[in-house]
């Protein structure tokens, strides 16, 4: 067994990742694949807890988002990727921490009120939704982590865990460490329109796309609102450009963009080509990868098959012991 500290986390596979989940959350667990035993799955079970239904793309977006994980540098060898529905443990745990979960810790949290105010097209009404936190729990208990790569939205999901873990080690013995937010920087990603980033309005940059796809889109990139002319200075802390050259260009190019702004000697369209040349040397590695991959029919099946082989055996020994300690062995 690997003596490297232990890290787990997942993704729904729920459409196309674009840049906001490489620098939100991908570019991080490409960081700890080399420093941590690293455990990666693709949270099927989650994604039908609101898309029950309709579950006829999940199994294409699972593809698809490890096709983007290992082509973005996620490297098989170094990390477990693996498929959570593949792993009936995953179900057991759940089903045992819901006995001495509080229904009160799943009525409180703060996300489960949130989604069910925001989501209005969807009946998030039924068990699974209320649920959610105690699988993911399951999820991350069942692999003994010290720490979980998290953004600050899924810090109450992360303490719901550890109180769930608590409960376990007080009324049946130590089992499950406490794990800690690995906290992920906030990337600010907005949409080319100026909403947020998302599949349904058609208004990110994915990373499968083409280069000549995202060159149309760009080109229709909002940019400064109140910049109407070339020769009206700019504001980059407004612009809805600005935020990819922070991630994207380096600090003398942001420097150099932002002083031709606000002095009005750099206009919009030759800041997109700069943001555009930056952007194409960042994918062009990512589409090579992409394209070997895909050159390769059942690449993905193998990836997760030898992933889902070492979650499950990892899997099946904390169940022993969890079983043990429950007195259902």
């Amino acid at each position: 067994m690997s003596q490297k500290p232990r890290t787990v986390s997942g993704m729904r596979p729920t459409g196309p990742l674009h840049l906001g989940h490489y620098f939100g959350v991908i570019k991080n667990w490409i960081a700890l694949q080399d420093t941590e035993d690293a455990y990666f799955f693709v949270a099927d079970w989650h994604a039908l807890t609101s898309d029950y239904a309709d579950p006829s793309n999940i199994g294409h977006n699972t593809e698809a988002m490890v096709l983007d994980w290992v082509s973005s540098g996620l490297d098989p060898e170094k990390c477990v990727i693996f498929r959570q529905s593949r792993i009936k443990e995953h179900a057991e745990l759940s089903l045992l921490l819901s006995m001495i979960t509080p229904l009160s810790w799943l009525e409180r949290n703060p996300t489960y009120k949130e989604q069910l105010q925001q989501i209005s097209n969807k009946d998030l009404g039924n068990a699974g939704f209320l649920c959610y936190p105690v699988l993911m729990a399951a999820d991350i208990l069942m692999y003994l982590p010290h720490g979980v790569p998290v953004g600050e939205d899924q810090l109450p999901h992360l303490e719901l865990t550890r109180e769930i873990g608590r409960r376990f080690n007080y009324l049946y013995g130590d089992l499950f460490p406490e794990p800690q937010a690995l906290l992920t920087p906030a990337a600010k990603c907005p949409g080319l329109d100026g909403r947020k980033m998302s599949k349904s309005y058609n208004n990110g940059i994915f990373l499968s796309e083409s280069i000549d796809e995202i060159s149309k889109k760009i080109a229709k990139m909002y940019t400064d609102p109140a910049r109407k002319r070339i020769s009206d200075p700019g504001n980059p802390d407004i612009c809805n450009l600005f935020p990819y050259h922070v991630l994207l260009s380096s600090p003398e190019e942001q420097n150099e963009i932002r002083l031709g702004c606000t002095s009005a000697t750099l206009g919009c369209v030759e800041c997109k080509k700069i943001f555009l040349r930056n952007l194409k040397a960042f994918l062009e590695p990512l589409h090579e990868r992409r394209a070997a991959l895909e050159a390769r029919p059942g690449c993905v099946a193998e990836i997760l098959d030898a992933g889902n082989a070492r979650a499950r055996k990892f899997a099946a020994a904390t169940m022993e012991k969890a079983r043990a300690m429950m007195g259902l062995d």
